[in-house]
Parts: structure tokens; C-alpha cells; sequence
């Protein structure tokens, strides 16, 4: 037992040494830095001056946000106009117009115009002379074009951060604008295809109807002359006088096979009308409601003034304050890095003198 009892001991006597090493370790790193405190307040000095020039001479940076939505129905409503019914047009929906917007709004060919025509004629000097590839990377930075919501499909955030708030402003409004351009114009042209095809299939329809109804009189002719022949054959010029129902009942069917019981001189007069007759138009029936409809889908023309493809939520306002550089968290991080620079000072500067005088 004595000899347990003396190992216990000697554990509890070796734990006791290092613990009696770290306070005296700690009181040596407290007296050193004491003794080499003004090295410490330079080194912070130092880091405090250059981020307050650092501060001073970067130059700040805005953000400026628009948010756009999809439009309501009314403002969509003009380009429904002679779609749906029996058009055989579907009905635009305020989703299928804001997908176009969309589209062009997060479009690669809208962004490189935008970096061509806005961007790149603020460039100035060594940077305009510079790698465009990094000039386009950089502006991918400073205008973002990201959902403001879990929906994709809602609404979208245009985002500038530049160094002139007004310019900011500027350039989400005109990109907002150019992609809904874009965008208005596809949807207008899209309509001006469909009322082109819409009218084209008019025409041939109306077409084909006039010519039917030219081939059918050139038939009818064809009949009243074969029915004149056999009245001439028989000599009757005038139908037979008959009174009561039965004439009623075989005048009304003095055609086909019985045409020629109406006489030579009515079937002369019919032959000579349908021969001279210019048009069969006035003949044919609603010929002149497809005539209406064809002359509507060709001249058909929307306003662009009076179509909208995205809604702006809120107004644009130019901002105050600069997002960068947050200044006082700048100093306060330039005196916390000073201040350990210094620390480190104090412990490197003795091992660099013991060192330095070595090799003298």
C-alpha cells in the first residue's frame, strides 16, 4: 500500500509542475508585452492610418434595386383582340407574356448589348485598353438579375452596385425597360405572324368559294342550255298557263330534267343574265362576313403604347449611403489587425535581434 501510495504522490507532483511552468510562462508573456507596449500602440498606429487612407481613397459603392412582376390582364388585354372564339387563335395569358419578359430579361444577348452600349463607354483610360472578358466579368458583378422570391415565375430583382448612385438608378430602370423592348416586340410580332396566317387561310377560303361558285353558274349555263335546246325542239317559247296549287307545285319544279317546260324566252334571259353577270359575289352566301374578317386580320395593328409585359413594383430611389466601403468596421478591423501584428512583434523582434547578432 505504501508503495501505491508514493506513486499517487509522485503522479500528483508531476501534474503540479507544469501547471506551476504555465502560470510562470503567462506572467513572463504579460511582462513582455508590458515592457514592449509602445511597439504594439505603433504597429496599431500603423494599421489605423492605412485603413483610414484606404477609407478615403477607394471609392464607394451604391446599390440600387428595382423590382419588376408580372402584368395584370389589363394590360395584356389589347393583344387579345380578334383571338379566342371560333379565331382559332389561342388567348394570351399574362403568364405566357411575362415567360417572354423573363426570357429576355436573364438573356445573354440583352446583357452583352447592355455591356457594349452602357457600360463600356464609362471605361476609361488603361482599363478600356485592357482584356474585355475581364471588363464583361466585372460588370457581371456589378448588375444582377436574380428572383426576389422562392417562385421563380414572380417577381425579379435588377440590382446595380456602381460607384455613382444617379448612374445606378439609371441602369436597372433602362435594363428593365429594354428587356420588356425585347420582349414587347416578340409578342407583337408572334401576333402579327399568327393574324398574317389567320388572313392568308381567309383569302384561300374566300377563294375557293368564288371560284366554286363561278364553276357552279358556268354549270348552270351549261343546264339552261341543254333545257333551251329541247324547248326549241318542242316550240314552246312561254310556259303552259296553269292556275291553282298545281301550277304552284309545277312551276317551283321546273328545273333539272323540267327546265325546258319554262320556255325558250325565260331560259334565253336566264342564259344571257348568267352570261353577262360580272360578279357571283352578292350570290354567295356570308361571303361578305369572311370578306370582313380577312380585311380585320390583315390590317390588324397593336399599339405598343397600349401593351405592358412587366410591371415595376415601386419606385426607384437613389440612395444616400454607400454600401462599401463600411467605414468604421474598416478602422476597427485595421486597429484589431494592428494590434496583433504587434503581439506577434514582440515575440519575433527578440529572436530576429538574438539572431542578427549571432551572426555578428
Amino acid at each position: 500500500m505504501s508503495l501505491i501510495q508514493g506513486k499517487i504522490e509522485n503522479m500528483a507532483n508531476e501534474r503540479s509542475i507544469p501547471n506551476e511552468q504555465d502560470e510562470i510562462d503567462l506572467i513572463e508573456v504579460l511582462k513582455r508585452l508590458k515592457a514592449r507596449w509602445l511597439l504594439i500602440v505603433l504597429s496599431m498606429a500603423v494599421f489605423f492610418v492605412v485603413a483610414v487612407i484606404y477609407v478615403l481613397l477607394a471609392k464607394p459603392v451604391y446599390e440600387v434595386k428595382v423590382l419588376v412582376q408580372s402584368p395584370t390582364h389589363n394590360d395584356i388585354a389589347n393583344l387579345n383582340y380578334g383571338r379566342g372564339g371560333d379565331s382559332n387563335l389561342d388567348v394570351l395569358k399574362v403568364k405566357d407574356v411575362y415567360e417572354v419578359y423573363l426570357r429576355h430579361l436573364q438573356s445573354e444577348s440583352l446583357r452583352r448589348e447592355f455591356f457594349q452600349k452602357v457600360y463600356l463607354p464609362t471605361v476609361r483610360g488603361d482599363d478600356r485598353a485592357g482584356s474585355q472578358d475581364a471588363l464583361y466579368e466585372r460588370f457581371n458583378k456589378m448588375l444582377l438579375v436574380a428572383p426576389a422570391s422562392k417562385d421563380p415565375a414572380s417577381r425579379y430583382a435588377i440590382t446595380a452596385n456602381i460607384s455613382d448612385p444617379n448612374e445606378a438608378a439609371a441602369w436597372v430602370v433602362d435594363y428593365a425597360l429594354q428587356a420588356g423592348q425585347r420582349a414587347k416586340d416578340e409578342v407583337l410580332k408572334n401576333i402579327k405572324s399568327d393574324s398574317t396566317v389567320k388572313a392568308n387561310n381567309l383569302e384561300r377560303q374566300i377563294d375557293s368559294i368564288q371560284e366554286s361558285s363561278r364553276k357552279e353558274r358556268e354549270d348552270r349555263i351549261v343546264q339552261l342550255q341543254e333545257a333551251l335546246r329541247v324547248a326549241r325542239s318542242i316550240g314552246l317559247e312561254k310556259p303552259s298557263v296553269m292556275t291553282g296549287k298545281m301550277s304552284i307545285e309545277i312551276t317551283s319544279g321546273l328545273d333539272g330534267a323540267l327546265a325546258y317546260m319554262r320556255g325558250s324566252k325565260a331560259l334565253e334571259a336566264e342564259i344571257a343574265n348568267l352570261q353577262t353577270r360580272q360578279s357571283d359575289d352578292p350570290f354567295i352566301g356570308n361571303l361578305r362576313e369572311q370578306q370582313e374578317r380577312l380585311a380585320f386580320y390583315r390590317s390588324l395593328d397593336i399599339d405598343p403604347s397600349s401593351v405592358a409585359v412587366f410591371r415595376q413594383d415601386g419606385v426607384v430611389e437613389v440612395p444616400d449611403q454607400p454600401i462599401k466601403p463600411k467605414k468604421f468596421l474598416l478602422v476597427l478591423m485595421g486597429l484589431v489587425v494592428g494590434f496583433i501584428a504587434g503581439i506577434v512583434l514582440v515575440f519575433i523582434w527578440p529572436v530576429r535581434q538574438r539572431r542578427a547578432d549571432a551572426r555578428g
